[in-house]
């Protein structure tokens, strides 16, 4: 990253050098001591323009989550749409190294992340207060597997492969993992379904 004067200091470029020094060298090399360093610049300026450490984090955890939502099609079940939030939410957070990062995210990150879902959900006619608790249930899901998931701890092969995905004491392979994804995603678009046609019986 090319250095930058403290006229040209803005939070943009704060958080460029704070999210590759998260890539290159992990959560707990990120300070605000470590940024300025990458921009060339003194430490205190940086706190005029992101504030203190954890608000750096905040900010680095809210882009990471900017923009997510896919776009969606007037035509498309919010099933169908609910799985490809959840993929792109696992593909930004699988960017961040470190799960302690995603996991102390601010709720409100997570919370403007999602109000596309739950405006779909709501135009397919659930319920406000039904759409929250999906989008919930989606979202809690999708973190946990990707603090959980880590790296195949088995390589794949062909042996591995005859075994149910995810069944092999020993470890799971990367293939594994993606289908215990899909497998976990199936399981909780089809629940939250089930519930829609259960609430819709009752009233």
């Amino acid at each position: 990253m090319a250095k930058v004067t403290e006229f040209q200091l803005d939070a943009e470029s704060i958080l460029d050098a704070a999210i590759e020094i998260l890539r290159e060298r992990g959560l707990d090399a990120v300070s605000m001591r470590s940024v300025a360093g990458r921009l060339g610049v003194s430490p205190v300026p940086l706190y005029s323009r992101i504030g203190n450490k954890d608000a750096l984090l905040d900010a680095v955890a809210e882009r990471l989550l900017h923009d997510l939502a896919p776009a969606a099609s007037a035509e498309e079940p919010w099933s169908s749409y609910a799985g490809r939030w959840a993929r792109e939410l696992r593909s930004r957070l699988r960017q961040a190294p470190d799960a302690r990062l995603i996991l102390g995210a601010r709720r409100w990150a997570y919370v403007e992340a999602s109000r596309p879902l739950i405006a779909v959900m709501r135009n397919s006619g659930l319920a406000p207060d039904f759409a929250v608790r999906a989008c919930r249930l989606l979202m809690w899901t999708t973190v946990g597997f990707v603090a959980m998931e880590g790296g195949p701890t088995l390589a794949d092969s062909d042996t591995s492969r005859r075994r149910l995905a995810g069944g092999d004491p020993a470890g799971v392979t990367q293939d594994d993992v993606e289908e215990l994804f899909e497998t976990q995603l199936r399981y909780v678009i089809e629940g939250i379904s089930n519930d829609v046609d259960r609430v819709s019986y009752s009233t």
